[in-house]
C-alpha cells in the first residue's frame, strides 16, 4: 500500500513538474534568441542614425519584454519546487546542484536584470553607444542566465565533480571546474540556446510575414525577414553541430537515453540512424523480433556519431538491460557490461553498507566502519540501482521518445529551408512573397514551439528513472507529502498557467496589431 501511496507521489510530482517546466519553457527561448536580434538591430541603429532602425528595435523589445516577465514568473516556481516536491533531491546533492543556480540568480540574473532596465527605460536619458552596450549585456545576461541552469541540468545527466560523504549522507562537489565544464553540461548548453535561437527566429518571421499579409509596415518586415533568416541560418547550422556533439555525449553516458531515442532494441554493430519508421505497437525487448513495422534509415550513421567508428557496436534495449557486452570505459580500457539486475544487487549493497557504517559510527567501532566504507566506495556508482526492484523500470517510454526525436531533427531541417527561402525571396526579389509563402511561415511559429518541447521530451523523458543519472531515481527524490497535496496544486498551478500563458498571447498579439508604427523611414538606409 505504501508503494502505491509513494508511486502516485512520484507520478504526480513528476507530472507537476513538467507541467511547470514545460510553460516556463514556452518563454525562455524567445528571450535567449531576440535579445541577440535587437542588439544587432540596435548595432544597424547606432552606424547608420536611421530613425527606422529604432523604432524597429522598440517593437521587438516589446515582444523580448512581454515572454521575459513572464518566463521570470514561471522559472522562480520552477526553482521553489526542488524544496516542495523533490526534497530528498535537495538534500543528497544540494551542495552542488545549489552552487549553479545560486550564481544565475545573484551574477547572471542580476547583471541581466539591471541592464534590461537601461535598455527599456534608458532611450534618450543616455548616449546611443552606451544604449547600445545595455542590450548587449541584456542579451548575454539572459544567455549567461542560461548557461548556469543547463550546467545545473548537465550536471543531472552526467554527476561530475562531486564525492559522497557516507558521515552526513549527502554528495558534496570537490571540484567546481569539473562541473562547470563537464562535456554534457557544455554540449548541453550549445545545443539548446542554438535552438532557441532557431524558434526566435522563426518567430520573427512569422509576425514579420503577418504584417505583409496585411500590407503594413512593409519594408519594416522585409528587413526583419532578413535579420531573422540570417540569425536563424547560422543558428541551425551551429545547432546540427552540436546536435552531433550531443548524440556523442548521450552515446557515452546515457546509453539508454539513445536506444530509445532511435527504437534500438537490439544492439549491432555498424548501427543506423532511423529517418522515419513505424515502431510495433506493444513491442518489448524479449520479442527477439524487428521493432518496426517499417523503417528507414542511413546506415552506419549512428556508429558513427555515437561512438565516431562506422562499425562501433550501438546497445540497445536489450543489451542495456541483460548486460553481456564489451564496452570501453572513460579510461580506455574494455570492460564488459553488468545486467541491470547485477547493478541492482550492487546497489542494494552499497545502501546496506551506508546503513551499517552510520550504525557503526553510533557505536564507535572505527575498525568495522572502515571495512563498511570500502565496501560502499566499491559499489556506490551503482547506488542509485538499489532503491529499484524491477529491471523494465529503467527503460523510458521508447515511443514517445523515438517519434518526439524525429518531430524535433524533422522539423529542424524544415526551418533551415524556411530560412533559405526567406533570405532568398527577401534579397533577389522586390516583389512581395506568395501569399501561400507568407500563411507557411507564419504556421512554422507553433512548429518552433513543438519542435523545441520535443527537445526536451527525449532530454528528460530520455533518462527517466532518474532525477541524477545511475545516483538517485524519483521514487528516491521525491518529498514524502500526500499525494492529494500535489494533485491539487498541479491542478492550480495549471489554471494559473493558462491564465498566464492566455494573458501574454492576449498582450503580444495586442501589441503585434499595432505594429512598430514607423513613419520616419529613409529609404535609403
Amino acid at each position: 500500500m505504501d508503494n502505491m501511496i509513494l508511486s502516485s507521489v512520484v507520478e504526480w510530482s513528476r507530472l507537476q513538474f513538467a507541467l511547470t517546466a514545460i510553460f516556463h519553457w514556452f518563454f525562455v527561448p524567445l528571450t535567449l534568441g531576440l535579445s541577440f536580434m535587437i542588439a544587432i538591430m540596435e548595432t544597424i541603429y547606432v552606424k547608420t542614425g536611421n530613425e527606422f532602425w529604432k523604432k524597429t528595435v522598440k517593437f521587438w523589445m516589446s515582444v523580448f519584454g512581454i515572454n521575459f516577465a513572464i518566463g521570470v514568473a514561471t522559472g522562480l516556481i520552477l526553482e521553489f519546487e526542488f524544496g516542495t516536491n523533490w526534497s530528498n533531491y535537495s538534500w543528497f546533492v544540494g551542495d552542488i546542484f545549489g552552487a549553479p543556480l545560486a550564481i544565475e540568480g545573484i551574477f547572471a540574473f542580476f547583471m541581466e536584470s539591471t541592464f534590461i532596465a537601461i535598455m527599456f527605460f534608458g532611450w534618450n536619458k543616455i548616449s546611443k553607444k552606451t544604449h547600445l552596450m545595455a542590450s548587449w549585456l541584456t542579451a548575454f545576461g539572459a544567455n549567461i542566465s542560461a548557461l548556469w541552469i543547463l550546467v545545473a541540468n548537465g550536471w543531472m545527466q552526467y554527476p561530475a565533480g562531486m564525492v559522497f560523504n557516507p558521515d552526513t549522507s549527502r554528495n558534496e562537489m570537490n571540484n567546481f571546474w569539473d562541473v562547470l565544464f563537464s562535456p554534457v553540461a557544455i554540449s548541453k548548453f550549445f545545443h539548446t540556446v542554438t535552438s532557441a535561437y532557431v524558434l526566435s527566429a522563426i518567430v520573427v518571421i512569422g509576425i514579420s510575414a503577418w504584417f505583409l499579409l496585411k500590407g503594413r509596415d512593409r519594408l519594416f518586415s522585409r528587413k526583419s525577414i532578413v535579420v531573422a533568416s540570417v540569425f536563424g541560418l547560422t543558428s541551425t547550422l551551429a545547432l546540427i553541430w552540436t546536435g552531433d556533439s550531443s548524440a556523442y555525449q548521450v552515446a557515452q553516458t546515457q546509453p539508454m537515453k539513445l536506444a530509445v531515442s532511435e527504437g534500438l532494441y537490439q544492439g549491432k554493430p555498424g548501427a543506423g540512424v532511423s529517418v522515419i519508421g513505424l515502431l510495433k505497437s506493444g513491442h518489448t525487448y524479449k520479442d527477439g523480433e524487428d521493432a518496426f513495422v517499417f523503417n528507414i534509415e542511413i546506415p552506419k550513421l549512428l556508429s558513427l556519431m555515437g561512438y565516431r567508428s562506422a562499425n562501433a557496436f550501438v546497445p540497445g534495449v536489450k543489451d542495456l538491460i541483460e548486460g553481456g557486452y564489451e564496452y570501453v570505459d572513460k579510461d580506455g580500457n574494455k570492460q564488459i557490461a553488468l545486467s541491470a539486475e547485477e547493478k541492482i544487487k550492487r546497489g542494494k549493497v552499497a545502501i546496506e553498507a551506508l546503513a551499517n557504517y552510520k550504525k557503526l559510527k553510533e557505536e564507535g567501532n572505527k575498525e568495522a566502519m572502515a571495512e563498511s566504507k570500502i565496501v560502499l566506495d566499491e559499489n556506490f556508482k551503482y547506488f542509485g540501482y538499489g532503491f529499484l526492484n524491477d529491471t523494465d523500470s529503467l527503460i523510458p517510454n521508447v515511443p514517445l521518445c523515438y517519434y518526439s526525436f524525429r518531430v524535433m531533427v524533422g522539423l529542424g531541417f524544415l526551418f533551415l529551408l524556411v530560412f533559405i527561402v526567406a533570405l532568398w525571396k527577401m534579397l533577389k526579389s522586390k516583389t512581395e512573397p506568395k501569399r501561400w509563402m507568407l500563411y507557411s511561415a507564419i504556421v512554422t511559429v507553433p512548429l518552433a514551439y513543438i519542435a523545441s518541447q520535443a527537445g526536451w521530451v527525449v532530454a528528460e523523458l530520455g533518462r527517466q528513472p532518474w532525477t541524477i543519472q545511475d545516483l538517485l531515481p524519483t521514487v528516491a527524490a521525491v518529498s514524502r507529502v500526500d499525494a492529494s497535496s500535489v494533485m491539487i496544486t498541479f491542478f492550480l498551478f495549471l489554471a494559473l498557467f493558462t491564465i498566464l500563458l492566455i494573458a501574454e498571447l492576449k498582450i503580444m498579439f495586442s501589441q503585434i496589431r499595432k505594429g512598430p508604427n514607423i513613419t520616419v523611414v529613409d529609404s535609403s538606409k
